[in-house]
């Protein structure tokens, strides 16, 4: 039959599928960014990774008694394994480094535009913070690893990619006027306030869409009045965030501070 293996003098199956294109180390870490988008973080493991790459760890048993043997071992390799895990730490020594690698594939988006002479430093930060608000809306599951895999990692271990930010925002600093010193509190200050903002964001989450009640929507009818009577009030605005309207409010408050700053 074609397509199926067939045995050798050596009773040794030959596999004449196609030879497929190797893998490359994007290709590893998109599919991993697509399984915790659409699963979360703690669903992401080598051997979930194999299967959705779709490879049999086994080579689709390279040795079997007999050709329905073979058969069988080729059905159960599809359904229960795909791609070999072990295969893929030649992509990531460990979850960890493959954690930092989607991270590193993330931020890949966070482009720091290059500061034009319509465009102030303040502006540049300000798109800046629009555009790593959208990445987070995009990829919520990814965001605590972009609040939390910094601490896991010491500065110069990190890949290079998710320094990139931090050094172009550092350089666009400098270039604006402050001292380097001043820059990197200044940075640290933008970033603080930054990710703050969008795990609040992101927090906010509805309860029932559908639902036209605010404290229905969000499920805040099962709070007990007598002790939260605040929260319960403030049902309405919890419903109508506007999670870019808030960024730029906040936003005004962060450069506004440093404006300050660097003219004093």
């Amino acid at each position: 039959m074609p397509g199926t293996a067939r045995s050798t003098g050596s009773d040794r199956p030959v596999d004449r599928r196609p030879n497929r294109p190797r893998l490359t180390r994007r290709e590893v870490l998109a599919t991993a960014l697509r399984l915790i988008d659409e699963e979360g973080v703690d669903a992401l493991t080598m051997r979930r990774l194999g299967r959705a790459l779709d490879r049999d760890p086994m080579r689709l048993y390279r040795f079997a008694a007999s050709k329905d043997a073979l058969l069988d071992g080729v059905v159960e390799q599809r359904v229960l394994a795909g791609r070999d895990p072990m295969r893929l730490y030649r992509f990531a020594a460990s979850k960890d480094a493959l954690l930092d690698g989607v991270v590193e594939l993330v931020l890949e988006e966070l482009e720091v535009p290059s500061s034009a002479p319509a465009q102030t430093w303040s502006d540049v930060l300000r798109a800046t913070a629009h555009r790593y608000r959208r990445i987070a809306v995009r990829h919520p599951h990814v965001v605590p690893l972009l609040v939390t895999r910094p601490l896991a990692t010491p500065l110069g271990l990190r890949p290079l990619g998710t320094l990139r930010p931090l050094e172009a925002l550092l350089e666009l600093l400098v270039a604006a006027g402050f001292a380097p010193h001043g820059a990197l509190h200044a940075y640290r200050l933008y970033m603080g306030f930054l990710q703050g903002h969008v795990l609040t964001e992101l927090q906010e989450r509805v309860h029932d869409p559908d639902e036209t009640d605010a404290l229905l929507r969000l499920g805040l009818y099962r709070l007990p009045p007598r002790e939260f009577p605040r929260l319960r009030s403030l049902a309405t605005a919890l419903t109508e965030f506007d999670g870019a309207k808030e960024l730029d409010e906040g936003l005004d408050i962060v450069l506004g501070g440093l404006r300050r700053q660097l003219e004093s």
